[in-house]
């Protein structure tokens, strides 16, 4: 069927009242509360998108390429594919649907496989499950995110330029907790993306999200943990030189004593920043009345009570008292959160106009961005930064609550939550040596191994395909457990094979190609040193390099993805036996001549 007919039998069905439409039912939701208990942890989470935008429509399209989308109006509906764009406005409680001319009703949305979302000027194209719903005419869109996914989202939306490895880890295992060990008051999603939760742009963050990746990568399924209990956890941009204790900001919040009020040298090693703003009594009136806070005609303002870090607790208004943190996201919401970064301030009238003079930016309460960029510049580790900001508390897995040790191989550093894994590091030496002897390659660094405890834990952490043994992502490589691949003879070739991978991506260079380092790797994986030779004897794929290429980067069956690594073993079979080991390793490092590209299917 057409693109057209698709989208035109979506729209009849809608017409016509489908009962599958209109008697669509609201999916559950899920708590974060009741999440963080449970014995198997969640591997995805709900997050709310575009939630202070009051979006009342947006525009699907499919995202094209090897993405096929559907969308159906409850989750026992009938699944329709549709290939053309559809306008969603809201109506009320309820949803109208619109395309090919046609116009239908629906009181829930579900969109699956690639879909594009336009809206308020912005594009965005997830692979992710989305569902739209309306409350009081404005949209509710939901995205259905692996854990790991989210995260990587938001430590590159919430770091900076000043983050490096460890601070960017240590954010990771923050994030992390905060979206799992806390009920966010949502009712359509577990998380906003607002700094209500935690910021999440949704268009890619370049600029971050390599560094961001690598994090997440690198302390996956860990979050913070204190006396064999699940920890809460929080951040902020500056605490100004002390922590805030949860209670400073939020009233009703229970102590924790991994989250104390405590100095913070790390975050004035350049002797602090203070702030400083105007606000007038108008400006001011309108923020708080549209938070509900204040009625208009209020004269005076003034600090009512501090907490033990200095912050204000409470504002008096005349005679009325109210919550700093709630004085603070009311006028930020309303009028630009750099009118008010933080509670830790003086306040003064001056005529009509309110002066705030103070330190910090954000609530102050756990880790200080600030602060933890400071410590990594100078050396310390991720676990060195939680302890200096969480103190007693300690990074471990989300499923045990288990910490990950590690243990030092030549050349290699394996981290396991199974102390009986080092029986393997043999195995893994010998691995090594023969990556290394065979590529005619090495580094000097040692490649971190983490071994998952199993393979649910290893494919949420790393996200990568049901048929992967293992991944290696630069100098980091995330596999099975290592019984698991002990016991179905896969541990040698595998270990083998994800060491060739580290050794190859330290020495690529910036221009050279997918399939050049994953055929070199294949090709020095065979056991018989004439590998080469026999390989590219054989005939010559049916892929291209380019199709070779796409295929290694977007394969979506095991099937694929085998035929596009034979065509890349066989293609860096040629090069090696044509051109030599040296040479090709020069153009691993350079980029592969297009002449010589073009050149590789002659015989």
């Amino acid at each position: 069927m057409s693109g057209r007919g698709v989208t035109r039998a979506l729209v009849s069905l809608l017409v016509a009242g489908c009962a599958m439409w209109l008697g669509a039912k609201p999916a559950p939701t899920h708590s974060a509360a009741a999440v963080s208990s449970a014995a198997h942890p969640r591997e995805t989470l709900r997050v709310g998108m575009w939630t202070l935008w009051r979006d009342r429509e947006v525009t699907l399209s499919p995202a094209g390429g090897a993405h096929k989308t559907f969308l159906r109006a409850c989750t026992d509906c009938a699944t329709l594919a549709f290939r053309e764009p559809i306008l969603v406005k809201a109506a009320g409680d309820g949803l109208t649907l619109s395309g090919a001319g046609r116009t239908g009703n629906a009181q829930r949305l579900e969109v699956s496989g690639g879909v594009t979302l336009d809206a308020h000027g912005e594009s965005v194209t997830l692979p992710y499950p989305v569902s739209i719903s309306s409350r009081s005419g404005v949209l509710a869109i939901a995205v259905t995110l692996p854990i790991e996914s989210y995260v990587e989202r938001v430590v590159a939306s919430e770091s900076s330029a000043a983050d490096s490895a460890e601070s960017l880890k240590a954010l990771a295992i923050v994030v992390r907790s905060f979206a799992l060990h806390e009920a966010h008051g949502h009712a359509g999603y577990d998380l906003c993306d607002s700094t209500h939760c935690q910021l999440l742009h949704w268009s890619a963050n370049s600029g971050r999200q390599a560094a961001a990746h690598a994090a997440v990568l690198a302390t996956g399924g860990e979050t913070l943990w204190f006396q064999g209990q699940r920890a809460l956890a929080y951040f902020g941009k500056d605490c100004g030189g002390r922590t805030a204790s949860p209670a400073e900001v939020w009233p009703r919040a229970r102590a924790a004593p991994y989250l104390p009020s405590q100095p913070d040298p790390f975050c004035t090693q350049d002797g602090g920043k203070e702030w400083a703003s105007e606000i007038s009594r108008a400006d001011l009136t309108a923020a708080l009345a549209a938070h509900g806070l204040a009625p208009a005609g209020w004269r005076n303002l003034a600090v009512a009570r501090r907490g033990e870090s200095g912050r204000a607790i409470a504002l008096r208004l005349d005679a009325r008292e109210i919550q700093a943190e709630d004085f603070r996201l009311a006028v930020g919401e309303s009028l630009g959160w750099n009118k008010i970064p933080s509670t830790w301030f003086e306040v003064s009238r001056q005529g009509d106009r309110f002066a705030f003079h103070g330190r910090g930016w954000g609530h102050g309460v756990g880790l200080c961005q600030k602060g933890a960029a400071a410590m990594a510049a100078e050396g310390r580790t991720a676990r060195e930064i939680l302890e200096q900001y969480f103190p007693g508390a300690v990074a471990a897995d989300e499923a045990s609550g288990r910490a990950w040790a590690s243990f030092a191989g030549s050349g290699f550093v394996l981290e396991t939550l199974d102390a009986s894994d080092t029986a393997f590091l043999p195995d893994l030496s010998r691995a090594r040596a023969e990556a290394a002897q065979r590529s005619g390659l090495n580094v000097s660094a040692p490649i971190t191994v983490r071994a998952f405890a199993s393979t649910p834990d290893f494919r949420a952490g790393t996200l990568a395909p049901g048929w992967v043994a293992a991944f290696t992502e630069g100098d980091w490589i995330g596999t099975q457990p290592l019984r698991t691949l002990a016991a179905r003879h896969l541990l040698a070739d595998t270990m083998r094979h994800e060491f060739l991978h580290a050794l190859v991506e330290h020495e690529a260079g910036a221009r050279a190609p997918l399939w050049l380092r994953e055929g070199l790797v294949e090709v020095w994986s065979e056991m018989d040193s004439a590998a080469a030779n026999t390989i590219a004897q054989k005939s010559a794929p049916p892929l291209t390099t380019d199709a070779a290429e796409s295929a290694l980067a977007h394969a979506s069956t095991e099937a694929e993805s085998e035929q596009a690594h034979r065509a890349a073993e066989w293609y860096a079979a040629r090069l090696l036996v044509r051109y030599g080991r040296g040479q090709v390793i020069e153009w691993l490092r350079s980029g592969v001549p297009a002449s010589v590209v073009a050149s590789l299917r002659q015989r």
